[in-house]
């Protein structure tokens, strides 16, 4: 909890009491059903909270954003934003329902009133939000056709909105058709060796992308 206190220091004390929370939740459920990898459930603050809340490094959610959290597993990174942006509304999809059931859990624990589930894969998902947030559930050019179709195309925000995707590695090759990407260093806020390779990429919408030649 220190870890967090570290880098967003004006939190409130329902958050702070939110937060501190997470750690016996997942350790609970974790034990029922794995959605956190049981090597890094003693890191849950590092590896998995911190590693979400990069995403209002990039962005501060107005309130009254919408997000779509497709992927989300144990709930990541949808909790941990839905607590630090409690007037903003989530949306956190799973296709598989056991996850969905864990999130369900941890989020009626924390009273978190934002977060709506749904065991659905994305696709199937017939509404539009201002953000699509993720972390690392496919390859880029796969996911951006799992939601393109899901952005309101009226930005609140300076940064258009489009996917907020957390991501690490080399990601030349992945994100080469796209022409409106940023990508966001997390090592440039955060200290911690974790987050070397760890980055932000944004693709605002309207998509656009560069013909590639094939032989």
């Amino acid at each position: 909890m220190e870890l967090l206190l570290k880098y967003f220091s004006n939190l409130t004390s329902k958050q702070v009491t939110q937060f501190s929370m997470l750690f016996d939740l997942y350790v609970e459920w974790n034990a029922k059903i794995n959605v956190v990898s049981r090597k890094d459930i003693n890191d849950l603050y590092l590896r998995h909270v911190l590693h979400s809340l990069g995403i209002a490094k990039v962005v501060m959610f107005k309130d009254g954003t919408t997000i779509l959290d497709v992927g989300t597993g144990g709930g990541f990174p949808g909790i941990p934003l839905a607590i630090l942006f409690p007037k903003c509304s989530f949306y956190l999809v799973d296709s598989v329902n056991k996850k969905i059931k864990v999130v369900d859990a941890v989020v009626a624990s924390l009273e978190l009133t934002n977060i709506k589930t749904s065991h659905k894969r994305a696709e199937d998902i017939n509404k539009k939000f201002d953000f699509v947030v993720s972390r690392a559930v496919t390859a880029m050019p796969d996911f951006v056709g799992w939601v393109k179709d899901k952005v309101n195309e009226k930005s609140k925000h300076q940064l258009r909105n489009g996917i907020l995707y957390l991501k690490g590695g080399d990601l030349t090759n992945e994100l080469k058709s796209f022409k409106n990407v940023k990508i966001t260093d997390l090592s440039d806020f955060f200290d911690e060796e974790f987050f070397d390779t760890k980055k932000v990429v944004s693709i605002a919408f309207p998509v656009q992308t560069y013909k590639l030649c094939t032989k």
